[in-house]
């Protein structure tokens, strides 16, 4: 197994354009070679050694927007023996600090931008170091000879400290080793065909695991560039990637819809982009990002934290991830008995969601490697007969295929029946008036939960409420409570929707909330003090249709 300080050393000598991003202050780019992104790494290492304190974990924090500094630091790191703990600068307050202070960084690098987000922190032990500035160069000029030694690391030095996006709790600090990461660039440089022509886009936060092990990893593992965006921006992707001749990219969440709604172009294909790969794009998005940009998208899954993953592959249903492989089942969380294959229409409907669903579970050799200093979360994941439980919901069809269903966190328990959101989701996604859809629980004033969904877009409550009666798939337990219309999803750095925080928000929020009262058969506005009133009703939309209404004509 090779580590990443040996792809990192390999580069040097390697005088071919490697590295891009565009200067805050100037409209020229920063362009650097792979052999001096190889020596700036190597003069951070250096300086890593004589400024990490002995006696402890070798950590640094990285608290950067997408600049060169953040993946000299990375590689910097992988020569010295050191881990990178990727720090949000969307956390404020006591949440970043806890953050820092949790992976155990003895320094933190960071910039102007950032500064004012470390102001008032309590982070003993800490030295930070602010990049662009003349004490920062005069720390690593005397450094500026040193040549990469990969001797210093192993394939089992920690390099990654990576927070996952939990729905509840503290983010935790998933760990991955230089061994993993350098395996993880080599499978998808070779999956993808990645090349030392090939430029990779990276444009989606480095502070997340994406972007450092499905575009950095394997761009550094092929000898390909990489050219950076300092935060993702749906307007500057095109001319970004004509601009950098990129050929790969990665995304996650919403970022696809954003870029789809810029305005076309009569040049949309101008490019010589060939692949997206990543996750929540959705098949309907995928088909549309094709027809106008020519490029296809390869949505995939593996836990961040590496217990698992499915490969997408040629002959893939539409909406399925891939087939499941060897040691992959899909698990009763309660009895955790195989769950029997999804039943589907002809139209690729679930008809069977209640018992078909489950959480998709590893019970072959995986490379989960922990999280820092939280034995309980490890506990969840990994259990005592070496399983590794993704928290994530799966459905698998009779031909082994395998269909993502959200997470654990996002299951609603409704009159005793459990239901996975992104089943709801995929259901409402179909009304005309979405442009985006998110579904939720809150609180049944009974027991357990009610349905609720925020949708961006437009609403028109009776004919949503015959939409919801024409959908063969909807569940009696399954049409929305509560509805509350925005003009845009709250989303996360990540670009993902931000279900926490609607979550958190309720039906007490700024927006209009639109509900279906007990025995009524459409919506109306929620008003004032009706949330605090009894709002449980057990009537789905059968109950809707023996009330008597009827489809109108259009």
């Amino acid at each position: 197994m090779e580590s990443v300080a040996e792809l990192v050393a390999s580069r040097w000598g390697d005088h071919r354009p490697g590295l891009w991003c565009r200067h805050a202050e100037s409209p020229q780019d920063a362009v650097l070679t792979h052999h001096e992104v190889a020596a700036g790494a190597a003069a951070r290492a250096a300086l890593l050694a004589d400024l990490l304190p002995s006696g402890g974990p070798p950590h640094l924090g990285v608290l950067l927007d997408n600049t060169p500094e953040f993946p000299l630091w990375l590689s910097a790191a992988a020569l010295a023996g050191a881990a990178v703990a990727g720090i949000n600068p969307t956390r404020r307050g006591p949440e970043l600090a806890r953050d820092i202070l949790h992976t155990e960084c003895r320094l933190l690098i960071t910039e102007h931008t950032h500064l004012a987000l470390l102001r008032g922190l309590d982070l003993p032990g800490v030295r930070l170091l602010v990049t662009g500035t003349p004490e920062y160069d005069d720390l690593l000029a005397p450094y500026a000879d040193a040549r990469p030694d990969p001797s210093r690391a192993t394939p089992a030095d920690r390099l990654l400290l990576y927070f996952t996006s939990g729905s509840t709790g503290a983010p935790k600090a998933a760990i991955c080793t230089q061994g993993r990461l350098a395996a993880a660039g080599r499978s998808l440089a070779g999956q993808f065909a990645v090349g030392r022509d090939d430029v990779h886009y990276v444009c989606m936060p480095m502070f997340h695991g994406n972007a450092v092990i499905a575009d950095w990893a394997p761009a550094l593992a092929a000898g390909a560039g990489v050219a950076l965006r300092r935060r993702f921006s749906a307007s500057g992707f095109l001319a970004d990637v004509r601009r950098y001749r990129a050929t790969y990219f990665t995304y996650v969440g919403r970022a696809i819809q954003y870029v789809l709604a810029t305005e076309p172009g009569p040049d949309d294909r101008d490019h010589v982009l060939r692949l997206g790969f990543g996750t929540e794009a959705g098949a309907v998005d995928a088909a549309a990002f094709e027809r106008r940009f020519g490029v296809r998208l390869v949505e995939g899954y593996g836990s961040s934290e590496g217990g698992a993953a499915v490969q997408w592959s040629p002959g893939t249903p539409a909406g399925a991830v891939g087939r499941a492989g060897p040691g992959l089942v899909v698990l009763d969380q309660e009895t955790r008995a195989e769950c029997p294959p999804a039943v589907l229409d002809p139209a690729g409907r679930l008809l069977n969601g209640e018992e078909a669903i489950g959480e998709l579970v590893n019970r072959g050799p995986h490379p989960f490697e922990g999280y820092w200093r939280n034995p309980a979360a490890e506990a969840e994941r990994r259990r005592e007969d070496g399983e590794y439980w993704t928290g994530d919901l799966f459905y698998r069809d009779g031909e082994g295929f395998l269909y993502f269903a959200g997470r654990t966190d996002d299951r609603l328990r409704v009159d005793s029946e459990n239901l996975a959101a992104a089943m709801i989701e995929n259901i409402l996604a179909r009304y005309e008036g979405a442009a985006a859809v998110a579904v939720y629980a809150v609180p049944d004033p009974v027991t357990g939960d009610q349905v609720m969904a925020a949708l961006a877009g437009s609403f028109e409550p009776l004919g949503f409420a015959e939409f919801l009666l024409a959908q063969p798939d909807l569940g009696t337990k399954m049409a929305p409570r509560f509805v509350r219309v925005l003009e845009s999803m709250p989303v996360t750095a990540t670009n993902k929707i931000h279900r926490a925080l609607l979550r958190r928000e309720g039906v007490r929020c700024a927006d209009p909330v639109w509900w279906r009262p007990p025995g009524e058969a459409t919506y109306r506005r929620l008003r004032a003090g009706e949330a605090e009133g009894p709002l449980v009703s057990t009537r789905g939309p059968s109950s809707v249709r023996r009330q008597g209404l009827e489809p109108r004509t259009r």
